[in-house]
């Protein structure tokens, strides 16, 4: 047991001494999504009765920091819109067709951020340009900054964030079944982004 408890002691040690105090320590540059821990999900409402809450597989996010001035910084993502998955497949196959997505035509979904302002420490308002189906609209993302240290797994900087935002669908040409399927989409976001090489 006290090997089990000095083992953690000193990995907890280790965790401490790898976190930056806030994002402005953070070392500017390039930072790329790690694959393995990003999340990119919408819900809406079914006639009322249910929220069903989809994802997507495939996507990149790109984030060039500017630590000392964040206001300088740019966030871009790229998601495959064909990438869609309600874990239902026939709602799949009618959420890539030319009703909804139209993956064929459009096979790429964007944000592109246009100003990034700071709320707080670690809060965030990101505004961009979002792009769904050669549609494209200003939204902003409501973003934290759950924690930006050196990850002790990869030794690598790393900024974990969650945003959120909502959007009418119709706006952006998708408008099938509105109003018994809802307009309204709340977007969640959840990655953890790490400093390229």
């Amino acid at each position: 047991m006290s090997l089990i408890r000095s083992t953690l002691a000193t990995f907890s040690m280790a965790l401490a001494l790898n976190s930056y105090a806030g994002l402005s320590e953070a070392p500017s540059g390039d930072y790329a999504l790690e694959e393995t821990h990003g999340y990119i999900t919408f819900t809406y409402s079914h006639m009322g009765f249910s929220t069903p809450h989809v994802g997507f597989n495939t996507f990149d996010v790109e984030l060039v920091l500017d630590s000392a001035n964040p206001a300088n910084s740019v966030l871009n993502a790229t998601i495959d819109a064909a990438s869609v998955d309600s874990r239902v497949a026939k709602l799949d196959e009618h959420l890539v067709g030319d009703k909804f997505f139209d993956a064929t035509s459009y096979p790429d979904i964007t944000f592109r951020s246009t100003s990034i302002e700071a709320l707080g420490d670690d809060e965030f308002s990101v505004t961009g340009n979002l792009t769904i189906k050669d549609v494209t609209r200003p939204v902003v993302l409501k973003t934290t900054i759950n924690k930006a240290a050196n990850n002790p797994m990869t030794g690598k900087p790393t900024i974990g964030a969650v945003a959120e935002t909502s959007i009418s669908r119709s706006e952006w040409g998708i408008s099938q079944y509105v109003p018994n399927v809802g307009d309204e989409v709340t977007i969640y976001i959840s990655v953890e982004l790490q400093k390229k090489d």
